[in-house]
């Protein structure tokens, strides 16, 4: 997407002025308030609830306990298949919020826009969000918004912080990790980290991979209904690293050695053809709307049905379990049988995917 601008910088155009971002929509004015009560609260809408717009939100607060999470986004492109930044950004942090064993209720939204960005594409990020929030049961509290000189950022960067009570009983975290222990993965991996990678170079995939980019509250909610989220030793969502980063995490946390199948591994046909044209292996990619658990062998059945009622949990299975300390943190074995070290990446693989 390109956002060079066929008109002179001036910060006083006006909204209509080639529908157009400005810097002057940045700097707390009447241009401002217009863009704020014209384009972005209209178009959140009921995602804002009751919500004054003052310099805080006041909460009510459900618990005593609370989780508190923040993260930014800064994807190139901003459009891709399966989702965009802004189904990417409430996702995102309601995920963090939900796996960490929480209720994902309120969020913040600050946008930083460059200067120049078409106001159609902040129209309809803003509608993007509102399904987003819609989708995942939480409200926007609060917010800012900033612009920034045309070439300072990449068309749109959006953060957000998210909050929401503690459930119990409390998610003890991969530290609890006992030998014995099952690893469980949601549903396939890879999509979301493939979906950015064809999208950004323009790779004719067919059909293109398309980004898991969904809410993991579901599935979450399920288990705490079922009396089940007290066997559940940790959970993660497996996003930048994928899967490889959350094993080697837990591993050191727990002392003990993740081996995984990857016969077990479910991942689509059009994500293994893609990393293997690529020469990418799926296990580093990031996922979006995909966690890993780790929970109690004898509770594994009950916790595999109450995911599998839950869309996007359908395709959850067993992939492997905690053993005592080896030589190594983390084992993959191959789809030839032969068990190797599942090394932890060095670098970035895939930039820019959230």
């Amino acid at each position: 997407m390109s956002t060079s601008l066929p008109f002179g910088t001036c910060p006083v155009a006006m909204l209509g002025d080639g529908e157009r971002i400005t810097l002057a929509h940045g700097e707390g004015a009447r241009m401002t308030r217009r863009l704020i009560e014209r384009t972005i609260l209209p178009r959140l809408g009921s995602a804002v609830g009751q919500y004054e717009l003052n310099d805080a939100a006041l909460l009510s607060m459900p618990s005593d306990r609370l989780a508190f999470t923040t993260d930014s986004f800064v994807v190139s492109p901003l459009f891709f298949p399966g989702g965009d930044i802004g189904r990417l950004a409430v996702f995102g942090t309601a995920n963090d919020l939900a796996v960490s064993g929480a209720q994902p209720m309120w969020l913040s939204l600050s946008l930083i826009i460059e200067e120049g960005l078409p106001l159609g594409i902040l129209e309809q990020v803003l509608e993007s969000i509102k399904r987003a929030a819609q989708e995942a049961c939480v409200q926007i509290t609060t917010g800012d918004t900033k612009v920034v000189p045309h070439g300072a950022a990449d068309g749109l960067f959006i953060n957000t912080s998210g909050i929401g009570p503690a459930l119990e009983p409390p998610v003890l975290g991969p530290a609890s990790i006992q030998a014995g222990d099952e690893l469980l993965v949601s549903g396939p991996i890879g999509c979301h980290g493939l979906a950015i990678l064809a999208a950004r170079e323009e790779l004719d995939l067919r059909p293109p991979p398309e980004s898991d980019c969904a809410s993991l509250w579901p599935l979450v909610s399920a288990l705490h209904a079922a009396d089940l989220l007290q066997h559940v030793r940790a959970m993660r969502d497996a996003t930048r690293g994928g899967l490889t980063a959350v094993l080697h995490e837990w591993a050191n946390a727990c002392d003990l050695t993740l081996r995984i199948e990857e016969s077990r591994i479910p991942i689509t046909p059009n994500v293994r053809g893609a990393s293997e044209l690529l020469g990418l292996d799926p296990l580093y990619i990031a996922n979006e709307g995909t966690m890993l658990l780790a929970v109690e062998p004898r509770h594994t059945a009950p916790i595999m049905a109450a995911l599998r009622a839950q869309s996007p949990g359908d395709q959850a299975c067993v992939i492997g379990a905690a053993q005592q300390r080896a030589s190594v943190p983390v084992i993959v074995s191959r789809v030839t049988g032969t068990p190797r070290p599942l090394d932890e990446a060095s670098g970035v693989l895939l930039p820019r995917i959230c």
